[in-house]
């Protein structure tokens, strides 16, 4: 079920955001999952909901940990702008611009059946794909074992889908049991 923007957006995060479009892509991959043949709104905010990372600029917030709750506000904030500035330039709806904004905003919170959509479909990635990134600040110090202990279990915790949850659980045992070997021998975990 893509569509002239889905497609757009595929090619915008593979194009803008080679480090980690892999996140966004499967995210859009477990909302189909999830809920298969979800608005056009919902797609594209699954998609694109990190793409202000794709954009350093003096007015990128600056993460002070893993867990820094006013860095997700201001990450999500950024994203929907970002974001809802690249639909208008491809003459998107404004109403869709809207939604898709708005949808962005909740993606690290949810709030409504939709926006927990979002949100389920990001931790499910997340715990897909990014546990070797967060991993890696463990063991170079950018973040504490504890903090990124925290946000494996944040990731898992926050997800109001009970289907989500259920499919997230193994990966959250798996990337805990990752993590705790970290602490064990850091060199034993590749």
């Amino acid at each position: 079920m893509n569509s002239f923007l889905i497609d757009a957006a595929r090619q915008w995060v593979i194009d803008s955001y080679p480090y980690n479009s892999y996140h966004l892509l499967r995210s859009l991959e477990w909302l189909d999952r999830l809920a298969p043949g979800s608005r056009e709104a919902v797609r594209l905010a699954t998609l694109t909901h990190d793409m202000e990372r794709a954009f350093p600029g003096p007015d990128a917030p600056v993460n002070s940990g893993a867990n820094d709750d006013e860095y997700y506000r201001a990450h999500s904030e950024r994203s929907a702008r970002i974001v809802g500035g690249w639909l208008r330039e491809q003459q998107a709806d404004s109403d869709l611009v809207a939604d898709v904004e708005a949808l962005i905003r909740a993606h690290e919170v949810g709030g409504w059946p939709e926006a927990d959509l979002v949100q389920a479909a990001d931790s499910l990635s997340f715990l897909d794909t990014n546990v070797d990134l967060f991993l890696g600040f463990a063991r170079s110090g950018r973040f504490s074992v504890e903090d990124v202990r925290e946000k494996f279990e944040l990731s898992y915790n926050r997800i109001r889908v009970q289907e989500a949850r259920e499919l997230a659980l193994p990966l959250l045992h798996a990337a805990q049991a990752r993590l705790a070997a970290i602490q064990i021998a850091p060199d034993a975990v590749r």
